[in-house]
């Protein structure tokens, strides 16, 4: 039978046992927790570069169809993989991988020749096209483009300046129809050279005709080779008026536009 120091230096020994296993305890939590960070992070990076990646629209260049304060997620796959697809262009290497060309109408997620910063405009003219705009009116190959007017409204750009503008639905020749802006048809960009799409390249242009710096500003925007393509937007997935930025919840009521939230930006 164990004496009573017997069982009091078991009672120790299994204080102190306890006392070793808690640290240890604490740790291996501590290490799962940083692992299952590490996990979420690799699987959000590896989302962001092959499958969606999310952008805000800062501008009023798309205007009414993506409005300041939308954000956009843009498909990766659509356009395949190019060195611009992927997180700060890391891996310079040229061409793309499973790479498909964008559809006349689509909107682009794209780096401008000149620029650092990620455009987004509507893709208007394909390789070997001839692109000019007379009198605010758009031609293609010599064809004027379709356009009816929709109504008189006004415009707010970024910085705050609301000006009257028409609103026409122009429809491409592929049949792909959207709504354009213009404020008047005598502006600096609604008449123009004819400018001829090289191999390879593609002609950008904001739906806010008057309003949007695009590849009608060679200087600025001009052609935009394939391999600056980003990726297709396809989806607005939140929206929030005056730019205000989305993490400022308790900005959210009278500020959130939930109507154009999980919408196609093609409606």
């Amino acid at each position: 039978m164990a004496s009573t120091d017997d069982k009091a230096k078991r009672r120790e020994q299994e204080k102190l046992a306890s006392k070793a296993a808690k640290p240890a305890k604490k740790k291996s939590e501590l290490r799962e927790t940083i692992v299952v960070v590490i996990q979420a992070l690799l699987i959000a990076l590896i989302f962001r570069s092959f499958a969606y990646q999310p952008f805000s629209i800062p501008t009023a260049s798309l205007q009414p169809n993506l409005m300041i304060g939308d954000y956009v997620l843009a498909s990766k796959f659509t356009y395949g993989y190019g060195r611009y697809s992927l997180p700060m262009g890391i891996i310079p290497f040229e061409g793309r991988i499973f790479g498909n060309e964008p559809n006349r109408g689509d909107i682009a997620v794209f780096k401008p020749v000149p620029q650092d910063d990620n455009y987004i405009k509507r893709v208007i003219g394909l390789p070997g096209d001839r692109i000019q705009m007379k009198q605010g009116r758009l031609f293609i190959n010599g064809e004027m483009v379709e356009r009816e007017m929709v109504e008189r409204t006004t415009d707010t750009d970024s910085f705050n300046t609301t000006l009257p503008v028409i609103k026409y639905r122009e429809t491409l020749p592929n049949g792909v129809s959207y709504i354009v802006q213009e404020i008047s048809d005598t502006a600096a960009l609604d008449n123009t050279q004819e400018y001829i799409v090289p191999e390879g390249q593609f002609f950008m242009m904001g739906d806010n005709r008057d309003r949007s710096q695009d590849s009608r500003v060679l200087s600025a925007v001009g052609f935009v080779p394939f391999d600056n393509l980003v990726g297709k937007a396809e989806v607005r997935f939140f929206s929030i008026k005056d730019n205000i930025n989305p993490w400022f919840v308790w900005m959210w009521p009278g500020n959130v536009r939930w109507d154009r939230m999980f919408t196609s930006v093609y409606d």
